[in-house]
């Protein structure tokens, strides 16, 4: 892996966790740092799984960017779906408000 590759994946994840945090909607419960984190985490993700299936000595630079963004933005949306969910710590407490 190479210093630009490294690079390119903190850009990426960087910029998908903040468009992740502008495109979702209602409130979210994941603090934007960690967003952030999460995609660039998901993006270096991306970046080794490319260097490990694409072992072509001219490969395309479309294509470690196109998986990038597709962990990160993977990532970042289960993150704010994850954490907007809020379990009852009772079900019947739940059933209860249900009725």
């Amino acid at each position: 892996m190479t210093g630009s590759t490294l690079v390119g994946a903190l850009v990426v994840g960087l910029a998908v966790g903040a468009v992740g945090r502008l495109v979702l909607p209602g409130r979210k419960a994941v603090p934007v740092w960690l967003t952030l984190a999460l995609g660039v985490a998901a993006a270096l993700l991306g970046a080794i799984v490319v260097g490990l299936v694409d072992r072509r000595p001219g490969g395309s630079p479309l294509l470690p960017l196109v998986v990038q963004t597709g962990f990160a933005a993977v990532a970042v949306v289960l993150a704010v779906v994850a954490a907007g969910r809020q379990a009852s710590p009772d079900p019947a407490a739940r059933r209860k408000e249900e009725v």
